[in-house]
Formats: C-alpha cells, structure tokens, sequence
C-alpha cells in the first residue's frame, strides 16, 4: 500500500501443451490475436488505452497457461478489468488482421529460434526428453506447422479455453479483497461460464536410453555442454520438488557454492556453470544444468568432471552448513520477491494455474523450512546419478563451433 497502483492478471489455464496435434504455436498465436480487437475495442486500441492511463501491460506463454497483465494506478483498475472481460468473450479481429499477425509470429519464431542456434539447441533437447508428450513441442511453435495456422484454428482454440471458469484473476499492489470482489463482478460476473475440453494428454513411456546430440554453428565461439533432466513437478510430488529446489541452491546459489566453487574456482576446468530447476508445471518439470569449458579443456572432459561432481554428492551428501545456508538464501529472494507490485501476482498465478494450492503458496518458507539433508541426498541419488537415472532418462547435449577441434 506505499504506492497507489496495482498489477491486474488474468490466468487461463491452458498453454501450448493443449494445442491439438499438427497445431503447435495456437496458444501463443493466440496471446497475440487477443490484442487485436472487439467489437468495442478497435485492434491495437488496448495497449495504447492503458498506456494513455500511465500503465504498461503484455502478455506471455507457457505449455501450462497463457496470463494477460496491466499494472496500472489503482483508480484505473476497473477500465482495466472491463477490458480484459471484454476480449475474454468479445474478441473478433479483423481478417487481415490475422495475416499480418501470423508473419509477426513467423517472424519472431524466426529471430529467437531459428537465427539462434542455443534457442534452436535447446529445443531440440526438449524434444528428446518428452517424446510422445505435448511438453515436446515449443511454445512458439514448429515453423512449419506455425505458417500452416488459420484463423479458424485460433477461433476454435478461443472458444473451446477462453472461458472465467477456466481463468485466474490475480490483482496485488494497493487493494483489498473487500474493495477487488464487488470490482470482479461487476466486470467479470456477466460472462457466462461454458464446458472446456478434458485434457487427455499422452504419457512419456519409460525409457532406458539416454540420448546425445550435437549441434554445430559458426555463430558458436565457444562450446556450451547441456544436460535436461526429466524430475518431477510440485504438483506431482511436492516433498521431492522442495528437495530438488533446495538442492539446486546448494549446488548453484551463487559464487560460494558447490558447482562453480570446485569447477570454476577450484579446478579451473570451466568458465561458468548453471543449474537450474523450476517446480510449477502441470506434467513433469525439467532440471537444467549447462556448463562452459575453459579454453583448452575438452567439453568432454568438463562432462566427466560434472559426472564426478555429482558422484561425490550422492557418495557424500550435503553439509547442515550448505542447507542452512541455502534456506537462508531462498527464504531471503521469497521476502524481497513479496516486496513488488507483479512478483506476488506472477509467483500466485503460476502456481494456480499449474494445480497447485494457495495453500502451497503460503507455506513455501515452511516446506523449504523442512527438508533435511537426507531429502536432498535421496533426490540427488535417484534424479542426478549420471550412472543410474531409472525409467527417467536425461538428454546431453553438445554445442560447439563449426569446425573446431573441440569433439564432444
């Protein structure tokens, strides 16, 4: 309440992981069409609408939801809502507006995907490690099947999903609830509520083998080592997610910590190193680690050492130093994260919208609170063990330069 403002989202819960087979990129193609106009609301109109409020707004896709957001000074809240209401039911953009946006979204495919080899890489590996599941197409879309979208496609996708019983609405800033629900109904309430599809998503069969690939690019100066393993999400097991969480901390939560200590300090043997893990999805979630080897060290002799790494952490586990630590690190960025106008209703709404509870949300400091050194150990030995992965497998990749000496 220091300031007189708020951030307005709207959540759907769908993502490209409910695009129907040969459509990928329907939902982000989508998130863009919404800002192209209602019959009250003339295309491109709502953007410049909240900017003429002194606000700002956008919006963003992932494989579990699609969120619309305006942060806005609070006495505009309302026109904000109405709007959004507006173009949850109303949306009819102009057929050549449909042309034009979907060469923005060929066009935009083209810049971060196809003219990136680590975005393109990257892809690729997701590929590998969700096969026969909908996690295996990129948000943005295959390009091939990106250019072959049609209007009616989107419209089909908008109706079946964009519906306020398949929605979130998350305001946070400087309001009440007491203040937000008389606002929501007025705005919201006249939207009848319709039946969304059953989502009936295939499975990822258990698999033994773990697949390698290789990319090689002139753009590339300097080989990145990459592997994605498949571990699982909060939704699906939370006590395993606040493990792997903690975890990641202790092994990247900064300089002082154990990966880029020994790797990079220590051994010298690479110039820097990530590990990184996001629990909020609705099917499995993916732990991610990438590395950069020092010149002059083979990229497979910076793969062995990783291997090694993590070997002397399921041999040897965790310190009470090195978890106390990390819970103090993680409860820390959870305060200051609180401390904002969108960081509440970003962190909330994900999490509903994957599955999880308020609850869940609420009492994040507790479950970090929880974990002990055993728990971390446990999850280090059944997801990292480069030796024995059991039926989830990982993908390793190699990105070099285009005729380097540098073999994976």
């Amino acid at each position: 309440h220091r300031a007189p403002v708020v951030t307005h989202m709207v959540w759907y819960r769908v993502g490209a992981a409910d695009e129907p087979p040969g459509r990928s990129g329907m939902a982000h193609f989508l998130e863009h069409m919404m800002f192209k106009g209602t019959p009250t609301v003339p295309p491109g109109d709502f953007s410049r609408r909240v900017a003429a409020l002194g606000g700002n707004d956008n919006a963003f896709t992932g494989q579990d939801y699609t969120a619309y957001f305006e942060s806005i000074a609070r006495d505009n809240l309302e026109t904000v809502m109405a709007m959004e209401a507006d173009r949850m039911r109303n949306l009819a953009p102009p057929e050549a507006d449909f042309s034009s946006e979907l060469q923005v979204v060929i066009e935009e495919r083209r810049e971060r995907t196809e003219n990136d080899p680590r975005a393109y890489f990257t892809e690729q590996m997701r590929a590998a490690l969700f096969p026969n599941h909908p996690y295996a197409n990129p948000v943005v879309g295959w390009f091939h099947e990106v250019d072959a979208l049609s209007w009616q496609n989107a419209q089909d996708f908008y109706n079946d999903w964009y519906a306020p019983n398949n929605a979130i609405l998350v305001v946070s800033g400087d309001m009440t609830l007491d203040e937000l629900k008389p606002l929501a109904k007025k705005t919201y309430g006249w939207i009848a509520p319709r039946e969304v599809p059953e989502r009936h998503w295939t499975a990822v069969p258990p698999l033994l083998s773990n697949p390698v690939l290789t990319l090689r690019d002139p753009s590339i100066r300097q080989p990145v080592w990459l592997r994605m393993i498949r571990v699982p999400s909060a939704v699906q097991n939370r006590d395993d997610a606040r493990a792997l969480e903690v975890l990641a901390n202790i092994m990247d939560g900064g300089a002082a910590t154990r990966l880029y200590k020994l790797l990079v300090v220590d051994q010298k043997i690479a110039t820097g190193i990530g590990l990184s893990y996001d629990p909020d999805s609705r099917g499995d979630a993916v732990l991610t680690i990438q590395a950069t080897p020092a010149p002059g060290v083979e990229i497979k002799a910076l793969e062995q050492a990783i291997d090694e790494t993590f070997q002397g952490l399921i041999s040897g586990g965790v310190t009470d130093q090195e978890l106390r630590e990390a819970k103090d690190r993680m409860k820390d960025a959870a305060v200051y994260a609180r401390d904002s106008l969108a960081g509440p209703a970003m962190v909330i709404g994900r999490a509903l919208a994957v599955g999880e509870t308020l609850d869940d949300v609420e009492t994040w400091p507790d479950q970090i609170e929880a974990v002990t050194v055993d728990q971390v150990r446990d999850v280090a030995t059944r997801f990292l063990n480069p030796d024995d992965n059991g039926k989830r497998p990982y993908v390793t990749g190699y990105l070099l330069p285009e005729g380097g000496k540098t073999q994976p």
